[in-house]
């Protein structure tokens, strides 16, 4: 643990959200041009860096593109591993691309449950991440069914120690990619009925394909971008178009009374500025003042 340098101690939960990573049956690319697997593999990567410093990787669906067995075994066995060295728990969210039984068997080791929903609650030191399956079979817009909203409500009943993370795949947020609105959360009313005064501390979500967040009952609502390709929110109104590049995960970071989320970009990109280990410990080692005149001070030209 590092000194704190500034008014915020270190965060109680540091959570990566992962989304839509789309893979298919044998790694193929997707749309016959996207390299999925790279694009987990790099995102992998970089989370990597984070070492023992996560708490939890959670992955808001659409893990796989079509359903496929082996695409859910091929994203278990990049993220398990890296769960493991972290000793960080690992929690999968449903999706509309993704189908329940080849879900629970490969991801889960559940058995089949046929179109019963995937809904499952996981404790990360005392935060209860609640993931909640807002997929409808056969369809790709969202929906919460009266047992979902039954079985959540019976959830939050009992507040958490350090209170709940809500994880679902269809954001209950606006879009301003007018296609998506047909995909977008059914029953939001109801939903927020259940989680207005809760102890629900943030939503995560997917599904929109770019980073995003806003607020849903009075509750913040942070959507990672995908790391199998992005929408273009720049795009000509009325067009939808996904490109290959722009990729990225979020990085949740949990203190006693506040959440912070930062969009991390995926990719190699070379590094143009920045400071290393030695000079932060170097700071580190002066007192307050010290530390503004050596970083904060503007140098002349």
């Amino acid at each position: 643990m590092g000194v704190q340098l500034g008014r915020y101690p270190a965060a109680r939960q540091v959570i990566a959200h992962v989304s839509d990573t789309h893979l298919l049956d044998g790694g193929a690319p997707l749309g016959g041009k996207a390299d999925t697997v790279e694009a987990l593999a790099q995102t992998a990567s970089q989370l990597s860096r984070l070492g023992t410093a996560l708490d939890a990787i959670v992955v808001t669906g659409d893990v796989a593109d079509l359903g496929e067995p082996d695409a859910y075994t091929r994203v278990r066995a990049v993220l398990e591993p890296l769960a493991d060295a972290a000793d960080a728990v690992l929690v999968w969210v449903m999706g509309n691309h993704d189908e329940r039984d080849a879900f629970r068997v490969g991801l889960l080791d559940e058995a089949p449950a046929g179109d019963a929903p995937v809904n499952h609650v996981v404790d990360v030191g005392g935060v209860r991440v609640v993931s909640l399956d807002s997929t409808v079979p056969g369809y790709h817009h969202g929906s919460l069914d009266d047992a979902t909203l039954e079985w959540l409500a019976a959830v939050l009943a009992t507040p958490a120690d350090h209170g709940t993370v809500l994880a679902l795949h269809h954001a209950p947020i606006p879009t301003p990619i007018a296609l998506m609105d047909v995909l977008e959360l059914r029953g939001q009313d109801e939903l927020a009925g259940v989680i207005r005064g809760s102890d629900v501390r943030l939503i995560l979500g997917g599904h929109l394909h770019y980073a995003t967040n806003g607020t849903f009952a009075g509750i913040p609502v942070s959507v990672a971008g995908a790391t199998a390709y992005t929408m273009d929110v720049s795009a000509p109104d009325r067009e939808l178009v996904g490109v290959d590049g722009g990729r990225s995960f979020n990085l949740v970071h949990l203190f006693d009374t506040d959440v912070v989320t930062s969009t991390v970009p995926v990719g190699p990109y070379p590094a143009i500025a920045g400071f290393d280990a030695p000079f932060l410990d170097e700071i580190e080692s002066l007192g307050p003042a010290e530390r503004l005149e050596r970083f904060s001070r503007k140098r002349p030209f």
